[in-house]
């Protein structure tokens, strides 16, 4: 059984920065506009050899009226409901308020042991504040400066003690990382949620609702793997927040982090430059890609449509003409498992290992037939071709000339290999090296 422990609090007391401190890296948004971090964000954590999963969650807040905050709600329920210990982060600063009493009969309601941290103690006057914070009635209070660290080791010691056991220290190691990416309002987080079957991420119809990345594992197929949902990208001239411009760093990082990306398109307007930006992109980080373009239910169709559609694309995309598409509606849930499905033979693909006396039979002959074109009167000899070592597909051919190989014969190369091998989805670097 995993270790989970949630960080809950009324908004700007200073979880995002807690929880940060915990996971050792700037991962959950921080921005002083309350509400700024909406989902439940995962991070792994490590204190004296216990190994635990931190879920940072949106500002609590309730009577008000924001779309947003009655779905934050939702989520600190969630992850309340989800976790084995709370951690219960009140503001020294500003003292006890209305809004941490209600919270309390919230937590009190999970039955799970609850840590209460004061944080902003920063000076011993501030200390002594934090002990107004025991009228709430819930046990131990920790004074703590989630800003330069100060009682948080007195509040991890204790909370350890709780787990029941020392916890993976990454469960998630050799497991498929598949992410999720697209323009703002593609329904990225809506696939997620058909796929999980419960609300993991909020979806409301405003772009942008998603801002931070989030990780679910996942099982399915006989296969296990994880979904990385990623806030939507968007082109730099609309990054005017701060938090938009994050998003944007964060989005980037879960393609860095995956080995699969589903690129989510909006079939109503069609593959647009920024999402032929990302495939660009995911191609030079040499990752798997599936295009699922979304909200198909909603296109006048004929016998031709999709095909015509998949004609665009690819010009649009030219030279790379690999990657599988498939048309879907996470409304209509149609071909969404086949989305999944598509994504995990990708995976497969990507880290498929050729035999080379197999690469050698295929290929060789090939090369014979249509052998490579000569350069200022010289003779090149391809002798034998083998996989390298590497994390996605790559192959050395070993020649006399490896200087004269021509591009267009490169792809021929390259086009040979994926008939006979089936690397769909998949990019393949070729090198060619002195015999």
């Amino acid at each position: 059984m995993a270790n989970i422990v949630a960080i809950v609090g009324r908004p700007n007391v200073g979880k995002s920065t807690f929880f940060n401190r915990l996971v050792e890296q700037r991962q959950a948004i921080m921005d002083d506009m309350p509400g700024v971090t909406r989902d439940r964000h995962y991070g792994y954590a490590e204190w004296t050899n216990k190994h635990f999963t931190v879920i940072d969650t949106g500002g609590y807040v309730t009577g008000s009226d924001d779309k947003f905050e009655s779905e934050i709600r939702k989520q600190v329920e969630m992850a309340l409901e989800e976790c084995t210990a709370v951690i219960f982060m009140v503001d020294c600063k500003a003292g006890l308020t209305g809004f941490d009493h209600e919270f309390a009969k919230i937590i009190r309601r999970s039955k799970k042991p609850v840590f209460v941290a004061a944080n902003k103690a920063d000076t011993p006057t501030k200390n002594l504040e934090a002990s107004e914070f025991y009228e709430l009635n819930m046990g131990e209070v920790y004074p703590i400066s989630a800003e330069n660290g100060g009682g948080t080791g007195e509040l991890l010691d204790e909370l350890v003690k709780t787990f029941a056991n020392e916890g993976v220290e990454d469960p998630d190691a050799g497991i498929p990382k598949i992410a999720i990416v697209g323009r703002p309002n593609a329904g990225k987080s809506s696939l997620l949620n058909v796929l999980l079957g419960n609300e993991r991420s909020i979806v409301t119809d405003e772009a942008g609702t998603t801002r931070d990345a989030i990780h679910s594992r996942y099982k399915m197929y006989g296969k296990d793997f994880i979904l990385i949902d990623t806030a939507g990208i968007r082109k730099k001239s609309k990054v005017t927040e701060d938090v938009e411009f994050y998003s944007v760093l964060r989005s980037l990082r879960a393609l860095e982090e995956s080995d699969v990306v589903i690129v989510v398109v909006d079939a109503e307007r069609g593959l647009e430059s920024q999402d032929i930006n990302i495939i660009v992109l995911a191609q030079k980080q040499n990752k798997g890609i599936v295009i699922m373009v979304n909200k198909w239910d909603l296109i006048e169709k004929d016998t031709k449509t999709a095909d015509t559609f998949k004609k665009d694309m690819l010009e649009k995309l030219a030279p790379i003409d690999y990657i599988p598409i498939i048309f879907a509606s996470t409304l209509t849930k149609q071909r969404i498992f086949q989305v999944i499905e598509k994504a995990v033979v990708v995976y497969n693909n990507k880290t498929k290992r050729i035999p080379t006396s197999e690469l050698n039979d295929a290929m060789l002959p090939e090369i014979v037939h249509y052998p490579p074109p000569g350069m200022k009167g010289k003779h090149i000899q391809i002798k034998y071709v083998t996989q390298v070592a590497a994390k996605s597909p790559a192959f050395a051919f070993f020649c006399n000339l490896p200087q004269y190989i021509q591009e267009s014969y490169q792809r021929f190369l390259e086009n040979r290999l994926r008939e006979k091998f089936d690397f769909e989805g998949v990019p393949i670097r070729l090198f060619f090296r002195k015999k």
